[in-house]
């Protein structure tokens, strides 16, 4: 089966290298162009791009999906398009030209969280169980039937890059079988029911921690927003970046914000008990363990996060 692969970021890469290894022809590779990547902004390829030129397979450079890219799509024949998180909406006149339409791998348990950032919002949320599904993609916000789902657990301590990066190797064999079902004739696409929810991409105002939330809420915010946007919030004034935090539920004597150096560690408060800081970037400085950065500071006793 003549299949074209759509994807951008690294978490497609596992799907892109599944189809390979289950001997689909693809004919070829559409990905978002080049882009600035470090402090240097050297323009780079996408992580997918990288990977195509790898194995050997065209790319089509698109940051949307117009009539010209449609027909650059058309002209390679694809009998299905699988598409990972490529970033971008795919209009009717495309949506049409494979034969067996396009075949989404999305992150989540459809209808739960429909949009571009569901491992995000699952964390956030405090999901205890995730996964991913492939679908059928309409005109519909992932609205399309559904082919196959697979379930992940989510971790007290997991990151929203954590639980993506395993959801992005189970997820490439879920996408091989069902292209080999729709190959086969094999399969059945059933219409998704449950509630709906939505996970609209991520801002990053997202990663602002309110201190006057409770602890728990605080740390799923973290977990979800880590890589990215990122976690922060301020001190006199200036963004400070944050990784993940731990919960000290037996700490319960301090203000929202307040920060102490405690037990080894820098514990701050929150609408409930505490937590404590793992690591931190001052502005202008290097991401450091919490307690080296409590250790060159003067004194705590002023320290109040906003």
């Amino acid at each position: 089966m003549r299949v074209l692969f759509a994807g951008t970021p690294a978490v497609a890469v596992p799907s892109l290298d599944a189809l390979v290894k289950a001997g689909f022809d693809i004919v070829a590779v559409l990905t978002r162009p080049d882009a600035p990547v470090g402090r240097k902004r050297v323009l780079t390829p996408s992580p997918v791009a990288h990977r195509a030129a790898e194995l050997g397979i065209d790319v089509i450079h698109a940051a949307k999906v117009d009539a010209d890219v449609t027909a650059k799509i058309a002209a390679v024949s694809p009998d299905v398009a699988a598409i990972v998180a490529y970033g971008g909406l795919i209009p009717p006149a495309a949506l049409e030209v494979p034969r067996h339409g396009w075949i989404n791998l999305h992150f989540s348990l459809l209808p739960a969280w429909r949009g571009a950032a569901p491992v995000q919002r699952a964390v956030i949320a405090g999901d205890d169980v995730t996964g991913a599904v492939t679908f059928q993609l309409e005109r519909g916000l992932d609205t399309g039937p559904v082919f196959g789902t697979l379930t992940e657990s989510v971790g007290t301590e997991d990151t929203a890059g954590q639980l993506l990066e395993r959801l992005s190797h189970s997820g490439a064999v879920l996408l091989a079988q069902t292209l080999s079902a729709i190959d086969a004739g094999q399969a059945a696409p059933q219409p998704q029911q449950g509630d709906v929810s939505l996970a609209p991409k991520l801002t990053f105002d997202d990663g602002r921690l309110d201190w006057n939330q409770p602890a728990l809420a605080i740390g799923r915010r973290a977990r979800g927003v880590t890589p990215e946007p990122g976690a922060w919030t301020t001190l006199d004034g200036q963004r400070v970046k944050l990784e993940p935090v731990r919960l000290r539920p037996d700490v319960a004597d301090l203000a929202p914000g307040r920060a102490v150096f405690r037990d080894k560690g820098v514990l701050v408060g929150t609408g409930s008990h505490a937590v404590e800081l793992t690591r931190i970037q001052p502005s202008g400085k290097k991401m450091m363990a919490a307690a080296d950065w409590a250790r060159g500071m003067a004194s705590l006793e002023s320290v109040v996060f906003e």
